[in-house]
């Protein structure tokens, strides 16, 4: 503008630059378009792609395990070998009440402007370090009446004991076992609840 005052002319191409480097995601601009400051909307919209926000739909029964600045690690379909890293920025305030989850919005990194918006992602977050204990196959335990946990366990494949343990981490179809149940005892996984109705039905 002061070259224009200083040389009383006009020149057909005015070039105004960004104060921040990134990708034009939205155009609004068109021959004739008066544009002033404050007047929406902006002819162009420019924005910082470096950092892309993955947003995940966690379990409210997970709940109690976020945390912000948790670490997460995201894969997308397009790139099945690469990893991507981020941490979580925001933690929903209210639970969906048709799907019971929470949406938690993370900061991702994407320093090579590999991923899109609108693409799908499975992810990890990382709350904790990982630790070794008892697993069983979800058929394997069953929910009693009064709330406990139980599981049948045996020692030659032929008798079977009921045994109440107490029920940590569901995982990959797992649920981990954090009493009553050592690494290595055999335990029932299939159909292990007709063998409570069974008992049950045989008790009366």
């Amino acid at each position: 503008m002061d070259g224009i005052v200083a040389n009383r002319k006009i020149d057909p191409v005015l070039v105004v630059r960004s104060p921040i480097t990134g990708r034009v995601t939205a155009r609004n601009a068109a021959p004739g378009l008066l544009a002033q400051p404050g007047t929406a909307p902006a002819p162009y919209t420019l924005s910082d792609i470096s950092t892309m926000w993955m947003l995940a739909n966690v379990a409210e029964t997970d709940f109690q395990f976020l945390r912000l600045g948790a670490a997460v690690d995201v894969t997308v379909k397009a790139y099945p070998a690469r990893l991507f890293r981020g941490a979580i920025v925001n933690i929903g305030a209210a639970v969906d009440p048709t799907t019971h989850r929470v949406v938690v919005r993370s900061e991702v990194s994407d320093r090579k402007h590999e991923l899109r918006p609108g693409m799908f992602a499975t992810f990890v977050i990382r709350t904790g370090q990982a630790v070794r204990s008892p697993a069983v196959p979800l058929n394997g335990v069953v929910r009693e009446s009064d709330g406990t946990m139980t599981v049948w366990v045996t020692t030659d494949r032929r008798r079977l004991v009921k045994r109440t343990v107490t029920v940590g981490l569901e995982q990959e179809g797992f649920d981990q076992i954090l009493e009553g149940l050592e690494p290595g005892e055999l335990v029932a996984t299939d159909r292990a609840l007709f063998l409570d109705n069974a008992l049950t039905e045989a008790s009366r």
